[in-house]
């Protein structure tokens, strides 16, 4: 199944007829094409049994694809609103969650892990080292083994936070600390725990308070059980006459903040758009995600890196950030580029291809065609005396207020933030026309926002997205 939801291309056959005039550009309607041909020719040729591909621009999911079977006995196609494990890309969240924190002035980057988690005691050969620190478990520098002390990726048995508590002082470090890069599930599991300790609530419910319900990741869970008719069957690699053996389904416990998290495309694009916005949103500052973005840590050779918890490449002195994952039955990748507001994701419920090869091609193929439409689109934007009549103020039931505003012959709204923010142009959101009393936030997740008019003619509310906010002195 494909879904085109900014662009809405119409589907006939493996093949997109036309693209919608509101794009109307004819070079991604031909990169599309390609691109939907040769995902098909892989899944194919390599088997794989479901597949979903997602391309973000900026703050909206420009095309969606299905490509297969979330459930082959079933022969239940894979859709944007199918969920799939994304193992390792839960470690953004986590770090995302620890950026929260500090931001909130609760803990601190360079902070010794002990100062929170005091039963952190492995056994350390390197005398005189200093205490491993919280940024060096996001960048994955902490010199700490890579596992905790248990066969959890033979046995698909994850220890508990209690087990992970009770072996630590028997696991012996491996470099001093922030002198080598090594890669760290159970580095991010004690961030985990960290969250835990600080916030005063499980990790799970400091997600999902503070990152998945404000970015309206309704579909997303940290925890889910096995018999959800949403998730995508996990397979293992084809065996005998090329059938797949589903995988045993697993639970991260105490990994967890390292590898537990479900999602789809239409969610984790909602996380890649904030990656790619250019201002403060209801989660982070953009002065902290660009941080996050940052190689903290680069390999010989100065090309890859390690930023706070995302992985960085330079091509071209173009700086690429994502995130793989990979457990038991699924894979994932997601990749973007805050210069060209440009993201791919790829959730796959098969473990033996590596999805970057999709996303790296596909970046490839649609950056500049994407880049270049919706500069032209800007170009086209054309404003109607009549928007006025929207302008004013708005407010929602907890009394936060937005002003809808004409400048410079376009119509924006204007966001308040308390404390008020130092650049006050980041609080701006340009709307798109679509139709009657309808447009489209060029940022906000692309969010559609309906001028609601009342019996007096005036506007009485404004419905953004799935929630409203209501004019103020309009009677």
């Amino acid at each position: 199944m494909k879904k085109f939801i900014v662009m809405s291309f119409i589907c006939s056959s493996l093949l997109f007829a036309q693209v919608n005039k509101t794009i109307g550009h004819k070079e991604i309607e031909s990169k599309i094409r390609l691109v939907d041909l040769w995902v098909n020719e892989l899944r194919d040729y390599y088997k794989i049994p479901g597949l979903a591909l997602g391309i973000i621009y900026d703050q909206e999911l420009v095309y969606s694809s299905g490509y297969g079977n979330a459930d082959i006995k079933n022969n239940i196609p894979v859709t944007d609103q199918t969920l799939f494990r994304i193992a390792s890309i839960t470690k953004l969240f986590t770090g995302t969650a620890i950026m929260k924190l500090r931001d909130e002035g609760k803990i601190q980057l360079d902070d010794p892990v002990k100062k929170y988690i005091p039963w952190i005691k492995f056994k350390n050969p390197f005398k005189n080292s200093e205490d491993i620190t919280i940024r060096q478990l996001m960048t994955h520098t902490s010199g700490i083994p890579k596992e905790a002390a248990f066969p959890y990726w033979t046995d698909r048995n994850f220890p508990t936070m209690e087990q992970i508590k009770e072996t630590v002082e028997n696991q012996e470090m491996f470099w001093e600390p922030g002198t080598k890069f090594n890669y760290s599930n159970l580095g991010i599991s004690l961030l985990g725990e960290i969250i835990t300790v600080v916030s005063g609530i499980k990790y799970d419910d400091y997600i999902s308070q503070n990152i998945l319900t404000p970015l309206g990741m309704n579909s997303t869970l940290v925890q889910i059980k096995e018999d959800n008719t949403d998730l995508a069957v996990g397979y293992l690699h084809p065996v005998d006459k090329g059938q797949r053996v589903i995988a045993k389904f697993t639970d991260s416990k105490g990994i967890t903040s390292a590898a537990n998290i479900s999602t789809n495309i239409k969610d984790l694009a909602k996380f890649v758009s904030m990656q790619l916005s250019s201002k403060d949103n209801s989660v982070l500052k953009l002065s902290t995600i660009r941080e996050m973005h940052r190689p903290n840590w680069m390999q010989p050779g100065w090309k890859n890196g390690w930023g706070l918890t995302f992985s960085t490449f330079y091509n071209d002195n173009q700086l690429y950030v994502g995130h793989g994952g990979w457990i038991s039955g699924y894979r994932s990748q997601i990749l973007f580029n805050t210069d060209d507001k440009v993201g791919v994701i790829v959730l796959m419920n098969a473990e033996d291809f590596s999805p970057s090869i999709i996303t790296d091609r596909v970046y490839k193929m649609v950056a500049n065609p994407l880049i270049k439409a919706f500069a032209e689109k800007e170009q086209e934007y054309k404003f109607e005396e009549k928007w006025y009549d929207y302008t004013g103020k708005y407010v929602d039931s907890t009394y936060w207020y937005t002003d809808v505003i004409v400048l410079n012959d376009k119509l924006y709204t204007y966001d308040y933030s308390y404390p008020p923010n130092q650049n006050p142009e980041s609080n701006l959101t340009l709307l798109y026309y679509e139709s009657e009393n309808t447009f489209r936030m060029r940022d906000g997740n692309g969010n559609k926002v309906v001028f609601e008019i009342g019996d007096n003619g005036k506007v009485k509310r404004i419905k953004i997205g799935e929630n409203y906010i209501y004019a103020v002195n309009r009677d």
